[in-house]
């Protein structure tokens, strides 16, 4: 299914009242230079053009139609204009899937539609700002452009506020999926990536539709060194719903997405100012090659919010060289103290030269993006003749020495827009915001990060099955794990007091003593379970009690020579497939917070990525003085529980184990309790 044909057409039909006549206007407006065919049953004319009647009637076959009609008639059109060869339409009208009465209705466009693209239904359309064709039944704010950024969402309100943006940044194509009943956002994506004239790609997504295809056309993006930045919408979304296991209860579905954006490439931001902003920087500059900043402006305090933004983000502002330091100082004012984020004072403000040359040295210091903070006077009000020199010294600076260069206001009306395509038309990434600016450089160096390593393997996408499950106890539990390779402690499960007798005599006190029961799935919070037992006759004493409600319990050597204890649980997305969390163990697991998710399968370097990123990470490496952890047992372990979520996805719905106690150098990993949930398969 090629999508050429709609998303850059010779010819447009449109099919409607006032939304197509919406769609004739745009089109006007913009340019378009194709032909445009209205059709209504009973208009002659529509926006100065001749109506025809029906498909049948039209003087030649659409390359794309916009059908602005209801939902019934919608099906009908469609058919038709498959049964002509059609390159494809946008569907308007709602009432589809997201209605109760709407799935059927929804197959039946589906049925009509064959192999012909059809973008929604419940979407607005697609603008083309590159050619001038715009299937959108609405105003909008963006003009022709020569190269820009594609931006593809599954709000159309969303979509269209973008385009009012007054920020330079260029737009190519804006994309409204919609329902995304037959082209999803990967389909999109593909279409967009043959374009040499888009430079970057913006993402507002709702949700995942077809994750294997999307990363494929994410790693046919790299190739192509296409980057992608999304928000992801749904952050404090938890998926409400009583969770049997710490995994489950700790890691909600939008920490799931992030890690897909992660494996995929793609740099994930919180709001929509910083979606504008890094899509500026990744027009001008593309992803960046470290994280690495300076930032120079005339006020303390301007340096002093660079300097406290960069410190909660994984950016540095490194300090200069002994070199770097004395060509900076050589520039400026014996009252200026050198440093970097640099306040250069206003010793040489309003003397182009001078700012020139401080500008240029500090640019020519190798960082990874410099910038440079200037927010301009109101036009209104106030005249730009002292800050005229600033602006060409930055420019001057930035071509002669070659440097990833930005301008950020920290008020973004303190930038105008036509002064922020003047800066891009110099290769001068204009940014609003410290914060967003710096978001903007995060995202940038992440892309960059992730272009510097091997694709990770592909997911083997979502399992359909059932949330319900068959619950093993922590015995049945483990013996999955000891298949798999990971170690449990010595012991076992009896059924009396005799049993448990002769089973001790071959264990090492001191002995932990467990409830082995599928039903109580948290055993400290029902006392069930006791630890450091050192003697047979406090055993039993535990034993007799326990025993009295609980016909089986589990018997099992205590390890004593913790490093640190981790919480490792396997669960399944219903669309992105298995995934994996690491977190801080023990009963604090939930409380503490420390987790991170890695998608299955998954590799060393990733599992060590994510090790890296917990706190409790530097008891691993000896913390102040302590044991080292076998952090080689440890990847060993959690590489084969990845190889187990993956072999066993049709059927293992969730696993956790809690905790995964790592002892020092040399003597291994251990599970010390754990938890499964299985499906019928």
């Amino acid at each position: 299914m090629s999508l050429e044909r709609l998303f850059r057409p010779s010819s447009v039909a449109v099919f409607g009242g006032r939304e197509a006549t919406e769609v004739i206007r745009q089109c006007q407006q913009m340019g378009f230079a194709g032909d445009i065919w209205p059709v209504h049953p009973q208009k002659d004319h529509l926006a100065g053009y001749l109506c025809y009647r029906n498909v049948a009637s039209l003087p030649g076959v659409p390359d794309a139609s916009f059908i602005g009609v209801n939902r019934h008639l919608t099906v009908e059109i469609v058919a038709a204009l498959k049964r002509v060869g059609a390159g494809g339409a946008v569907c308007y009208a709602s009432g589809f899937s997201e209605v109760k009465d709407g799935a059927a209705l929804t197959e039946a466009l589906l049925e009509a539609a064959g192999d012909m693209p059809v973008l929604g239904p419940n979407c607005y359309g697609l603008i083309n700002y590159l050619d001038g064709a715009l299937l959108w039944p609405d105003q909008q704010g963006g003009e022709r452009v020569e190269q820009g950024v594609a931006l593809f969402t599954q709000s159309s309100n969303i979509g269209l506020n973008l385009t009012m943006q007054a920020r330079g940044l260029p737009l190519a194509y804006l994309v409204a999926l919609g329902n995304q009943a037959q082209i999803n956002l990967a389909h999109a994506l593909e279409v967009v990536l043959l374009d040499q004239r888009v430079t970057a790609v913006g993402l507002y997504i709702e949700g995942f539709v077809d994750v294997c295809a999307l990363q494929q056309v994410m790693s046919r993006a790299r190739e192509r060194e296409l980057p992608v930045v999304a928000l992801k919408a749904g952050r404090t979304e938890h998926g409400a719903r009583l969770a049997m296991t710490h995994t489950a209860s700790m890691i909600g579905v939008d920490e799931v997405a992030g890690a897909l954006l992660k494996r995929l490439g793609i740099a994930r931001v919180n709001d929509l100012n910083t979606l504008i902003e890094a899509l500026k920087l990744l027009h001008v500059h593309g992803p960046l090659g470290g994280n690495r900043l300076c930032s120079m402006s005339c006020s303390g305090g301007e340096a002093s919010l660079m300097a406290d933004a960069a410190a909660t983000r994984d950016l540095v502002f490194p300090e200069l060289n002994a070199a770097q330091h004395d060509a900076v100082a050589e520039t400026l004012n014996d009252l200026v103290v050198v440093s970097n984020p640099l306040d250069y004072h206003t010793f040489n403000w309003n003397c182009e030269e001078l700012l020139y040359t401080s500008f240029r040295a500090m640019l020519g210091c190798g960082f990874d993006l410099s910038m440079l903070v200037l927010d301009l006077p109101r036009a209104d009000r106030c005249t730009l003749e002292t800050w005229q020199p600033a602006i060409n010294a930055i420019c001057r600076a930035a071509r002669d020495t070659g440097a990833a260069t930005a301008v950020v206001a920290t008020l973004p009306e303190n930038l105008p827009e036509v002064t922020a395509r003047s800066f891009m038309a110099k290769r001068i990434a204009p940014l609003c915001g410290v914060e967003q600016a710096l978001d903007a450089a995060a995202a940038a160096a992440t892309i960059g990060r992730a272009w510097q390593y091997p694709l990770l393997p592909l997911l083997p996408g979502p399992t359909p099955f059932q949330e319900s499950g068959l619950v093993l106890n922590e015995w049945a539990s483990k013996q999955y794990l000891v298949a798999a390779g990971v170690a449990i402690p010595r012991g076992t499960v009896v059924n009396d007091l005799r049993q448990l007798r002769g089973v001790a005599q071959a264990l090492s006190f001191p002995l932990v003593l467990k409830v082995c029961d599928s039903n109580m799935t948290h055993k400290s919070e029902h006392s069930a379970v006791v630890l450091n037992i050192r003697s047979e006759e406090e055993l039993l004493d535990h034993a007799t009690t326990l025993i009295h409600h609980n016909p089986q319990l589990l018997v099992e050597e205590m390890v004593a020579d913790a490093v640190c204890e981790l919480i490792v649980g396997v669960a399944h997305d219903p669309c992105i497939g298995p995934w994996m969390m690491i977190g801080s163990g023990g009963v604090l697991a939930e409380l503490v917070g420390d987790s991170t998710v890695v998608l299955v399968p998954t590799n060393r370097a990733e599992l060590e990525a994510a090790l890296r990123s917990l706190k409790v990470y530097p008891l691993l490496t000896g913390f102040r003085g302590g044991p080292m952890g076998d952090s080689e047992a440890l990847l060993q372990v959690l590489l084969a529980v990845s190889d187990l979520a993956l072999a066993q996805r049709q059927v293992l719905a969730e696993l956790d184990i809690n905790p995964l106690i790592v002892r020092p150098r040399g003597r291994g990993v251990v599970a010390v309790d754990a938890l499964l949930r299985r499906v019928p398969g």
